[in-house]
């Protein structure tokens, strides 16, 4: 456990890990970017009169600043400590949103998605990041596992709320949560504990220490897996899914919405288990299987020709997010040491990131050719090569990600 304090921080200093409400609570915050309004996208063209192409551009802007700012975030908060540093992005992860739901524009609208984008893009790999600094082994693997079930709880929750406040109202209705992130902010600026990462090294030897561990070949490619999985997530299920159960079956945003929330069930069941279940089969085996789950549920819903269909590959999927998400957060957070975790940790944010842009884009474009079922069976092709990519993987660094991740201890 580490029990530290930032340079200069004085009175906020308390014994003890923080609360594990108030971790769970900014990844919470952090997941609602595209969460809340994945439901209403089909109604948000409408109203502004834009065609379904251009679904991955609004989802796209929640992310694109991530890419640089996630890692940029890292660094500040190896630097000024995770209290300092946490509580700005709240401010405007909130406001931005909260503003963004009075847009008179869809220009407008992207921008102001462009700023609750940057507040937000470091917040979920800073939850981890702070689990990091307080718990180590297996206790830190079952809590990075319980951050991400709380991840995919509200997964579940989220869109059904948000389909359900555009049904009430109209699809601004489904900005209004964003403004509690103010509410956590305040509560992380009074209850979370500065930490302290003495001696604070040059920003170039910081930046080369981190680069240094993220060199590892299996800590590279942890991070490449990142960009490929957040690709096909944000690019098929929140960004082709809502066009195509509108289009096949006709759903509103509230129906969209639950179909939306289903693979949260796998996935939280999933992410619960599994610190235990690296424990007894390795990562590597999480990860590999995780794959499978998603080329099975994207080929199914690509085919599918009922709502039960779709249902069934979204339970898939949501194996696959609970399998391999946590599995790979855990290792990335455990494989720097303490003064550049937050570097380290941001940077496989930062590729998640770009593939949370890169696939909403990409798969924007193909809607503009290929009908939404179509674009599934591409993404299921495409999950099946990286299956195949990783079982062909140097056997010589497998045993790294079933051991004791090098920062550790």
């Amino acid at each position: 456990m580490t029990a530290l304090r930032a340079p200069g921080a004085r009175g906020h200093v308390r014994p003890g890990p923080p609360p594990l409400l108030l971790i769970y609570s900014v990844t919470v915050t952090g997941i609602l970017n595209n969460t809340l309004i994945g439901p209403a996208i089909p109604d948000i063209l409408d109203a502004f009169d834009q065609p379904s192409s251009r679904a991955g551009l609004l989802v796209a802007s929640g992310a694109l600043p991530g890419i640089v700012v996630a890692p940029l975030i890292g660094v500040l908060a190896d630097r000024f400590g995770r209290r300092r540093v946490l509580v700005p992005c709240l401010v405007v992860f909130g406001v931005g949103g909260g503003l963004a739901a009075l847009a008179p524009s869809f220009a407008l609208l992207l921008l102001l998605r462009l700023i609750q984008g940057a507040g937000g893009a470091g917040l979920i790999n800073l939850a981890v990041v702070i689990i990091g600094d307080h718990w180590t082994g297996t206790e830190r693997a079952k809590l990075v596992g319980r951050n991400a079930a709380t991840l995919t709880i509200s997964l579940a929750i989220f869109p059904a709320v948000g389909g359900l406040l555009t049904e009430l109202g109209s699809w601004r209705w489904s900005f209004a949560p964003y403004p509690l992130a103010l509410v956590t902010a305040a509560l992380i600026w009074r209850m979370l504990p500065d930490i302290e990462l003495h001696p604070q090294p040059a920003v170039a030897s910081q930046l080369r220490d981190a680069g240094r561990v993220l060199r590892q070949p299996l800590l590279a490619r942890a991070t490449l897996a990142a960009f490929g999985v957040f690709f096909l997530i944000f690019g098929l299920y929140l960004t082709v899914l809502p066009v195509l159960l509108e289009d096949r079956f006709g759903l509103s945003a509230g129906a969209r919405g639950l179909v939306l929330a289903a693979p949260a069930l796998s996935s939280t069941a999933a992410a619960l288990v599994v610190g235990r279940l690296r424990a007894g089969y390795g990562g590597r085996a999480l990860v590999l299987f995780g794959s499978v789950c998603f080329t099975v549920a994207f080929v199914t819903i690509g085919f599918a020709p009922s709502l039960i269909v779709v249902l069934i590959g979204g339970l898939f999927y949501g194996l696959g997010e609970g399998l391999s998400i946590p599995t790979y957060q855990d290792f990335v957070a455990g494989s720097a040491p303490a003064a550049s975790r937050g570097a380290v940790v941001a940077v496989w944010v930062g590729a998640a990131r770009a593939g949370q842009v890169a696939g909403p884009l990409a798969a924007g474009a193909a809607l503009s050719t290929l009908l939404p079922g179509a674009v599934f069976v591409v993404g299921g092709a495409l999950a099946a090569a990286t299956l195949v990519a990783q079982l062909r993987a140097d056997t010589s660094v497998r045993p790294a990600l079933q051991g004791t991740p090098a920062g550790e201890g």
